[in-house]
């Protein structure tokens, strides 16, 4: 049986490393894909893993493999560092026939393990990107990343404020425009009006909190999202006096990479559950108070729902294209 050898950080797997241990997994029986890995790598290690994991599920030939790289020094010149990692994968796995590799440093890792080495795509021409260029833009290699891996770059996008002030319409807006998915404010679908309980403050916000997680996967780069487990805490504190710490717990679980707090410079439209018309005022500082103390930085949105969409549009391009 012949076994190969595919080696990386994958950080993240992207559609180059894909071609790669495709090409490779078509020339041996069996291939090892060992993702080296330290504590201080800005990616998490078992995400990534899962990644390759999820990407390769269905390829019984191709064996992924986790390898912390706490032996490595960088300190030493590249002949030392490679026969020291040499060392490392004769020791780590059964015997490697062949190394498949895009770096030029494949030649001379594979003479140190004594093994021939085959070359894929050095120049880059046919998967110009690297991970370091994904992480650094990612929506500008957006084509590059992988399905398993895009949620982990969608931008997750809240648009906050008091009831009546346009938030479901723009997300909905913004999610056309983008082609992406938004997440609705899930206690209009749960509550048919303002006598709930406890118990039900607790389904809401964890419902929004899943519903998050599940729209996170199917996302083209941007998340909208109608509203957030602060507001159903500040409800509940409104309503019931009480906020359950569950709230606080799940708040921990979803961060939004820009907060948009919405202005009450829109007429009000009432409806069974909107009963807080009077307060509007105070309202939107209780809002804004919720971000301010939480050191959460946000863009005020105002104005007609042209300049609305202009103020929201600008803000995206300017942080993240």
């Amino acid at each position: 049986m012949k076994r190969g050898l595919v080696i990386g950080k994958f950080m993240p797997l992207h559609a180059g490393h894909i071609a790669l241990i495709e090409f490779a997994a078509t020339k041996c029986d069996e291939l090892v894909v060992s993702m080296s890995y330290t504590e201080a790598d800005p990616i998490d290690p078992i995400l990534r893993f899962s990644w390759i994991i999820e990407t390769f599920n269905n390829r019984p030939n191709i064996k992924p493999e986790l390898s912390l790289d706490d032996f490595d020094d960088e300190s030493l010149v590249e002949e030392e560092r490679i026969k020291i990692w040499a060392q490392f994968i004769q020791k780590r796995f059964p015997k490697i026939d062949i190394l498949f590799s895009s770096e030029r440093y494949g030649v001379p890792f594979a003479g140190a393990l004594n093994i021939p080495h085959v070359l894929f795509d050095l120049s880059r021409t046919g998967f110009p990107v690297s991970a370091t260029l994904i992480r650094t833009k990612p929506f500008a290699y957006w084509d590059f990343i992988p399905s398993a891996v895009r949620p982990f770059f969608v931008k997750k996008i809240c648009f906050f404020g008091p009831e009546s002030t346009g938030k479901s319409y723009m997300a909905t807006v913004m999610a056309t425009r983008y082609k992406t998915e938004s997440v609705p404010e899930v206690s209009r679908e749960i509550l048919t009006s303002n006598d709930f309980s406890i118990a039900d403050i607790i389904h809401i916000g964890k419902t929004q909190t899943q519903r998050v997680h599940e729209k996170i996967r199917t996302a083209n780069k941007f998340l909208f999202c109608d509203t957030d487990v602060i507001t159903t805490e500040l409800y509940s504190g409104i309503y019931l006096h009480e906020v359950p710490a569950i709230l606080y717990e799940l708040e921990k679980q979803i961060h939004y990479d820009q907060y948009f707090l919405f202005d009450i410079d829109v007429p009000w439209v009432a409806d069974d559950i909107r009963d807080l018309g009077h307060k509007r005022n105070e309202m939107y500082e209780l809002f804004k108070h919720e971000l301010v103390s939480r050191n959460i930085p946000y863009i005020d949105v105002r104005g007609s729902w042209e300049e609305r969409t202009q103020i929201i549009t600008e803000a995206l391009q300017r942080l993240f294209f």
